[in-house]
């Protein structure tokens, strides 16, 4: 099956192929109070369960961004926008406002491994350190997802840096992610 979503260069492209509403929904949550944002740019089923995960981390005290596949099927071979090049309006808004951004992401492997990525390197060692005190195999770096690039989505805050949290498949399915989720929230609760 053919990978349509490799042919989007930006969101613009995304839309013109997919109808918001039928194949994809979008959900935005702000709080003013909060300078935090916390985003699953492929939820819903492109990489299931990042929108719960990212709802979870969220909770009520942060900014929320979620972008979701609710086709019944293709939804990651046609609505997976790579985040370099995920510039959905609302969310980048959303974003202009924030001074930290994690986004919540899904990826293969074969043991339960969140990989970091991003340009924020001390929140992503504050996130690593705590993600490794419940138990989890945290890799900073020597993996394929970096985020480095700087319109990546996660870096796309009013800082210019961000955290990409990739969780692998056993980690996001592994019955519960609740003690994963309170490492991520007590660092983010922290910044103020």
């Amino acid at each position: 099956m053919k990978n349509r979503a490799a042919d989007y260069q930006s969101y613009a492209d995304l839309a013109k192929a997919q109808v918001e509403g039928t194949d994809y929904e979008i959900y935005v949550r702000t709080n003013v109070a909060s300078s935090v944002a916390v985003i699953a740019p492929h939820g819903g089923h492109i990489e299931q369960p990042t929108s719960e995960i990212a709802r979870a981390v969220a909770g009520t005290e942060f900014n929320l961004y979620l972008f979701e596949g609710i086709r019944p099927t293709g939804n990651y071979t046609d609505l997976h926008l790579t985040s370099h090049r995920f510039d959905e309006p609302r969310c980048l808004e959303l974003l202009s406002n924030c001074d930290h951004v994690v986004a919540i992401h899904g990826c293969r492997g074969e043991t339960a491994q969140a990989l970091m990525g991003g340009l924020d390197a001390g929140l992503k060692a504050d996130l690593a350190r705590a993600i490794a005190s419940v138990g989890v195999e945290v890799r900073l770096d020597k993996h394929q997802f970096p985020a480095i690039e700087p319109r990546n989505i996660c870096n796309r805050g009013r800082r210019g840096m961000g955290v990409q949290i990739e969780m692998t498949l056993p980690l996001r399915v592994q019955g519960t992610y609740a003690a994963f989720v309170a490492a991520i929230r007590s660092v983010l609760l922290a910044l103020g």
